[in-house]
């Protein structure tokens, strides 16, 4: 009997060692890493996602290289954050990947900004003498969990549309994710109540839907111009202007220089807060815990610790 429950035991582990893994339903990929975070939340274990940028990259500069257009050949789903943010970049990915299902258009491709309350959308033709300016409006709309939620919803009707049959674990998964990023973004407004009319410095023009949805108030930006690097005479002005009105924080993200926003915290004085350009995703950081790091940083810079 004891030599049957050993041979028996020896079985299971051998099929343990050679069961092939189960197949992901939908493969997809997305231009930014909270995309990638939003779309796992939905997909779970039906789908297989890949974030091509990476949360230390601007989004908008990615290169381009040959591996990104081998993970959109392979796509069911590319989801984008559109509005021109991937514009430099992600054009020639999609043509190079000869995959016709995630051509714009087409139902394997999704513009998650169609279905956000959309900020700083001009009412004036733009052009490059203004800097890199969006034409169809900030780009930047997941700093805002309301905006996020709002894009998680967009991912699921498209997986569902994608892949019927796992339709009810996609809407399953929307529910869950919906009830815990409520939860936490009620903890976040507390926590960051005394935010609310504190006047900030910002590196780029990524704070719009954080302002909106948080209250502070954006006096000024380092860059001259969106996507203009700072320039002696503008950091000048900023720093006057910054004592002027008592400004209390200075923000940046990781993936910009330090040594402007240092310089003009410096002077104020006022702690930098360093925002996470994005879920760390490839090391298995969500979209909530994404956010609860950044509220973190806000919340030691608005009690005046330096990060």
């Amino acid at each position: 009997m004891r030599s049957l429950r050993l041979f028996a035991a020896v079985c299971a582990a051998v099929v343990s060692l050679t069961a092939v893994p189960a197949r992901a339903d939908l493969k997809v990929v997305t231009t930014l890493p909270d995309l990638a975070a939003l779309a796992k939340a939905m997909g779970g274990d039906k789908v297989d996602v890949t974030a091509l940028a990476l949360p230390t990259q601007d989004p908008h500069f990615v290169d381009a290289k040959p591996s990104l257009t081998l993970a959109i050949n392979r796509a069911d789903l590319l989801i984008v954050a559109g509005l021109d943010l991937e514009i430099g970049w992600l054009p020639t990915l999609q043509t190079g990947a000869r995959n016709n299902r995630i051509l714009t258009g087409n139902t394997g491709y999704l513009d998650a900004s169609r279905y956000v309350n959309l900020l700083e959308v001009p009412t004036t033709q733009v052009d490059r003498s203004q800097g890199d300016v969006h034409p169809g409006g900030n780009p930047h709309y997941l700093y805002d969990p309301r905006q996020a939620l709002r894009v998680a919803g967009a991912i699921e009707e498209r997986m569902s549309q994608l892949d019927a049959k796992n339709a009810a674990t996609y809407k399953a998964n929307l529910a869950k994710f919906t009830q815990e990023l409520k939860a936490a973004q009620a903890g976040w407004e507390k926590r960051l109540a005394g935010l609310k009319g504190v006047p900030v410095i910002a590196f780029h023009r990524t704070t719009a839907y954080l302002q909106d949805w948080l209250g502070f108030k954006t006096l000024e930006f380092l860059e001259p111009k969106p996507g203009i690097p700072p320039n002696a005479a503008h950091v000048a002005r900023v720093v006057v202007l910054s004592r002027t009105n008592k400004v209390k924080l200075v923000l940046k993200e990781d993936y910009y220089a330090d040594n402007n926003a240092q310089f003009v915290a410096s002077k104020i004085p006022a702690p930098v807060v360093t925002l996470p350009g994005g879920t760390d995703f490839r090391a298995g950081q969500t979209y909530v815990q994404r956010m609860e790091l950044m509220v973190g940083r806000l919340e030691q810079g608005l009690a005046g610790k330096a990060q």
